[in-house]
C-alpha cells in the first residue's frame, strides 16, 4: 500500500516546479468554482471541499470551523514543544480531494496530503478526521519555520523530521512504534539507512515512495532519538537557535555537545547499525 506523506516546500523552490503563475491558475478552480473564507486568530482559511449538498451550509461552516479549531489547538502546541509563535496570520487552503490531486500530483514522485508554498496547502476530506488534523501540524511547522526565519534554508531531514516529530508529538505519543522501530534495525543491519547528508537537499520531493518512505522515518526518528535522550526542552531550544542563528552544526553542538555527524552515529548505533 502507498503511503501518503506531507512535505514543506520553500517557496522558490515551489515555484520553480509549477511555475510563478500556476498557484495563481490553480487557485481559481475549486469543487464549486470558489473558495470560502474564514478566519481565526492566527489563521485565514480558504476551503472548497465538496461538501454543501452533504452536510448543507450549515455543514460547510461546522466544517470550517473544525478547522480552524484543530489550527488553534496546533498553534498552542507549537509554542509549546517547539517555541515558534508566528505573529501574521497564516494562510491555509483546503483543497477538494480530487481538484487537488489534478492540481499538485505532478509536484512530488509519491502520494501527498499536504505541502508548504507560500501559504498551506492541503488535500481535503468531508470531516474533520485524525489524518487531516496530522497533516494540518505537520504543516503548519513548516509554514511557522518560514514565517520566523524566511532566508534560513533548512536540510530537509532536518525540516521533515522536525515537522513529523511534531505531528506525532502534538497527535500522540510521538515515539517510533515497534514496527517502525523494527524496520529501522533492519536498514540498519543492512546498510540501508539513507546518510543524512544525502537528505539535506531543500525537500524530499524527487525521491520515490520507497526512499521518501524512509527519508521521512529516519528524520522523525532522529529528532525523537534526540528528544528521548536529551529531553523535549533541548528540542525546543535547539529550533529557537537554529531560526536564529541559521546555523545547524554550531546550534547542535550547543544544546547537545555534539555535532550532527557524531549523533548520527549515535543513532544508528542505538539501531544497532
Amino acid at each position: 500500500m502507498k503511503k501518503t506523506f506531507s512535505i514543506g516546500f520553500s517557496l522558490l523552490a515551489f515555484l520553480v516546479v509549477v511555475g510563478a503563475g500556476g498557484l495563481a491558475l490553480a487557485a481559481d478552480r475549486g469543487a464549486d468554482g470558489k473558495f470560502s473564507k474564514r478566519t481565526s486568530s492566527h489563521f485565514v482559511l480558504f476551503q472548497d471541499v465538496d461538501i454543501d449538498e452533504t452536510g448543507g451550509l450549515r455543514g460547510s461552516r461546522r466544517f470550517e470551523d473544525d478547522v480552524l479549531g484543530a489550527l488553534e489547538v496546533a498553534y498552542r502546541n507549537l509554542d509549546d514543544l517547539l517555541g515558534m509563535r508566528p505573529r501574521s496570520a497564516l494562510t491555509v487552503s483546503v483543497w477538494d480531494p480530487e481538484v487537488f490531486d489534478e492540481q499538485f500530483s505532478g509536484l512530488f514522485r509519491y502520494p501527498t496530503a499536504g505541502f508548504y508554498g507560500e501559504s498551506i496547502h492541503v488535500r481535503g476530506t468531508t470531516r474533520v478526521d485524525p489524518r487531516l488534523i496530522r497533516v494540518l501540524n505537520h504543516e503548519l511547522v513548516h509554514a511557522s519555520f518560514h514565517a520566523e526565519a524566511p532566508s534560513v534554508a533548512l536540510p530537509a531531514w532536518f525540516n521533515e523530521g522536525v515537522a513529523e516529530w511534531f505531528e506525532a508529538r502534538a497527535t500522540g505519543s510521538g515515539e517510533i512504534g515497534p514496527g517502525e522501530l523494527a524496520y529501522l534495525q533492519r536498514l540498519a543491519r543492512g546498510g540501508a539507512l539513507i546518510p543524512f547528508a544525502e537528505l539535506s537537499a531543500p525537500s524530499f520531493a524527487a525521491l520515490n515512495t520507497q526512499s521518501a518512505s524512509v527519508a521521512y522515518l529516519q528524520s522523525r526518528a532522529f529528532i525523537a532519538f534526540l528528544a528521548n535522550r536529551y529531553g523535549e526542552r533541548r528540542i525546543r531550544e535547539m529550533v529557537r537557535d537554529v531560526l536564529r542563528s541559521g546555523d545547524i552544526e554550531r546550534s547542535f553542538r550547543r544544546r547537545f555537545r555534539a555535532g550532527v555527524p557524531d549523533l548520527e552515529r549515535r543513532w544508528r548505533e542505538s539501531l544497532g547499525g
